[in-house]
């Protein structure tokens, strides 16, 4: 029997990049994956038609996680298709680096509305769900929250609170049978940070020459550790940052 058979997990922001890695992984322990998305219907369309190829379960729901009704409905159509959510993974997220001259109110709330916000209203909605039986909720937070790099305030901060919201709802949510963890990769390569300019720049030869292990990281790095903590094997497990970025801190 697979790790994750019989589980549920809804994986937000599960397009493409770390999302879409951790959703295929968890479809092949056992789980049956909702791949969320905000706007890339294509690639969570191309990720579940993977899943399936595989012999496993997965359908694609789209939802904004900082929008109360798509929270509600992506959970509604979730218990349809498959049952109550036993996983949740917050991986949907967004940055942008911009020095303090370039900081915005309109920017600040872009990021948080998705990165923070968002990540409590699918939480809160995965919760309502859970029941008696428990669940594993598995935040993408970032080594950025340690090592603050020089024109992240906003990001840096989203991350911040990622990791303060992890150890709170740890505390808060023990009681009901509730595990609550967070995986904080380092540059790991993927569509968006191949967009966003970080691949080939200044910031991935930092990272390669800081790393023990002399290199970025791929979504396949990050997606075990998500499948462990999901799983049983990390049972006794919550309130724990992992910092998956190949020694950088």
């Amino acid at each position: 029997m697979k790790k994750l058979e019989n589980k549920v997990a809804v994986v937000t922001g599960a397009s493409k990049g770390i999302g879409a890695g951790i959703a295929k992984d968890l479809a092949a322990a056992g789980a049956s994956v909702v791949v969320n998305y905000s706007s890339s219907k294509e690639g969570a369309d191309k990720v579940v038609a993977e899943i399936v190829s595989n012999g496993g379960r997965a359908i694609a729901i789209q939802g904004d996680v900082s929008n109360q009704a798509d929270v509600d409905r992506l959970f509604a159509e979730t218990k349809t298709a498959f049952g109550d959510a036993d996983i949740l993974v917050n991986n949907a997220g967004i940055y942008k680096f911009n020095t303090i001259e370039e900081v915005t109110a309109d920017e600040f709330h872009r990021q948080f509305d998705t990165n923070v916000l968002g990540l409590l209203l699918a939480t809160r909605g995965a919760v309502k769900g859970f029941g008696e039986k428990g669940g594993s909720v598995i935040n993408i937070g970032s080594v950025v929250s340690r090592i603050t790099p020089a024109g992240s305030s906003i990001y840096t901060a989203t991350k911040g609170a990622v990791d303060a919201i992890t150890h709170v709802l740890s505390k808060e949510l023990g009681a009901k049978k509730i595990r609550v963890n967070s995986i904080n990769p380092g540059v790991v390569e993927t569509e968006g940070t191949h967009t966003a300019g970080f691949i080939g720049s200044d910031l991935q030869k930092w990272a390669e020459q800081t790393s023990p292990l002399g290199r970025i990281g791929q979504p396949n790095d990050i997606a075990p550790v998500a499948v462990f903590l999901a799983s049983d094997d990390s049972a006794w497990l919550t309130g724990e940052t992992i910092l998956a970025g190949g020694g950088v801190r």
